[in-house]
């Protein structure tokens, strides 16, 4: 199990590339990771969901995705309170106070869900959340050294040394721990390293004379990282400026989710996206605008609002621009946006956009699914998946973007052809679809980028940086202790 020291230190690519390189050795791998708090999804084949990282990860070790993966999956929707996925599936909302009593009960599920995704695998990588050190929040927890207990698992902490204080990162971290939990840290791996390594080597030995731990390796840092999806929304940053190419703006919503549906985007030559912080205006030399997924709808309408960007939307389209409207955006784009019943907050409405002639009314069961389908305009082929709350009905339907399979419309597109909305994420990740998509955008030329052949190798590439870098026949005779030697030390 890797845990971190703190949160983003680098767990999720970790896992993702020590899987491809164990699958490269021959074994079977299978990713886990017991308790999630996402906004960015994925849909697996029979109807659930889990993390986008346990996603790339099980692309990584090339086995299918299961709920099973990612048994407890928690979605904010507020400040204080979440969507609680369970082993795939919705099972209401609870504030943060309730849902640590909560969690004692979901041990259980989750321990099943662990057994059916070890069955038939010769190693489970397992990946913790947040940091062990938060004793305040370690009884009932499911997410690092509770489950690592329960599981009887072997535990590796990750450290980011960009952060700063990484050897009292690691220290204190060890110091906070049960006699029982530091008996199954086996060791740790120093992430995200720049320059000499060699400079840390008298590091190791402080480390290892406060803690007694060994280092499995000092990781430098992994550039092409950003070519990979991430699931963490505070990492979302767009991609560079190109010169004289498309700009398509991203305004950094408050609840975004989905948020990988730019990753493509992101990826090509001469396409630059930017997102719109807080604050911050659109600009006004952009080629589209895209309104991205949202958690709570009505409550990123009127984030627009507060920040002025429907104006600058407005302004946008009447310039000639696009704007695409995915799942919540495509919502946030219609006359009106209601919520009735209060399923991602307080019971409200609110009128949207305007841009499309369509209305949304917030309820109904959690739409989930995979799915094919061709883009009216230019014929290409998409897959995507839909996963969404809500009904969204009116006369900009009759002009649909999208044909899915068995010939249902889906989304919108007004009439002078400018404005589109769809459920469906992940279209963008189609090549034809997207190269067709910007060429009719912008100027042409972009037919550049095999966005999932670059995935692939991207991951490659991460399984070699980390077997140059890692002592991985270390790692994989630490998690194959048996339980007596590694507890040895408690007595």
């Amino acid at each position: 199990m890797i845990q971190g020291t703190g949160s983003d230190v680098g767990k999720s690519l970790l896992v993702a590339g020590l899987a491809r390189a164990y699958v490269k050795r021959g074994l079977r791998v299978q990713p886990f990771k017991p308790q999630n708090m996402s906004n960015n999804a994925a849909v697996t084949a029979d109807g659930g969901e889990i993390g986008r990282a346990q996603a790339l990860q099980a692309q990584a070790a090339g086995v299918p995705l299961t709920p099973h993966m990612n048994p407890v999956l928690l979605k904010p929707q507020s400040e204080t309170g979440a969507q609680v996925i369970v082993q795939g599936k919705l099972e209401g909302t609870a504030q943060a106070r309730d849902y640590h009593a909560l969690k004692p009960k979901l041990l259980p599920r989750v321990l099943e869900s662990f057994a059916i995704v070890a069955e038939g695998a010769d190693l489970v990588l397992v990946e913790g959340a947040g940091s062990p050190a938060e004793v305040n929040l370690r009884q009932g927890d499911i997410a690092n050294m509770g489950f690592a207990e329960a599981a009887d698992v072997a535990v590796v902490l990750a450290a980011d040394i960009e952060r700063g204080g990484v050897i009292a990162s690691i220290v204190g971290t060890v110091a906070l721990l049960s006699a029982s939990e530091r008996a199954r840290t086996c060791g740790y791996i120093i992430n995200k390293f720049r320059g000499d390594p060699r400079l840390f080597d008298d590091a190791i030995g402080i480390i290892k004379d406060k803690t007694g731990l060994n280092s499995f390796g000092v990781v430098p840092f992994f550039e092409a990282a950003r070519l990979l999806p991430q699931e963490d929304a505070m990492s979302l940053a767009g991609s560079e400026d190109a010169n004289g190419g498309l700009k398509i703006a991203v305004p950094r919503l408050s609840r975004i989710a989905n948020f990988d549906d730019l990753d493509p985007l992101s990826a090509e030559p001469g396409v630059t996206v930017r997102i719109i912080e807080a604050g911050e205006a659109l600009p006004g030399d952009l080629d589209a605008v895209l309104i991205p997924g949202s958690k709570s709808t009505l409550a990123d309408l009127a984030q627009i609002r507060a920040e002025g960007w429907d104006i600058d939307i407005a302004a946008h389209h009447r310039r000639g621009g696009l704007v695409i409207g995915l799942c919540g955006g495509y919502q946030i784009l219609g006359q009106k946006v209601s919520d009735p019943d209060g399923v991602e907050g307080p019971a409200s409405e609110a009128d949207g956009l305007g841009l499309l002639d369509v209305e949304t009314v917030i309820r109904g069961e959690k739409t989930l699914s995979e799915t094919t389908g061709v883009d009216i305009a230019t014929g290409a082929s998409i897959t995507g998946y839909e996963m969404h709350i809500g009904e969204t009905t009116g006369p900009g339907r009759d002009n649909p973007w999208l044909t899915l399979g068995g010939g249902r419309a889906e989304g919108a597109r007004a009439a002078d052809g400018r404005v589109m909305g769809t459920y469906l994420h992940g279209i963008f990740a189609s090549d034809k679809f997207r190269h067709a998509f910007l060429e009719r955008l912008g100027r042409g030329g972009y037919r550049q980028t095999a966005y999932a052949v670059q995935i692939e190798k991207t991951l490659d590439a991460l399984a070699g940086h980390l077997e140059v870098h890692l002592d991985l026949d270390a790692l994989l005779a630490a998690a194959t202790e048996v339980k007596t030697q590694r507890l040895s030390a408690v007595g």
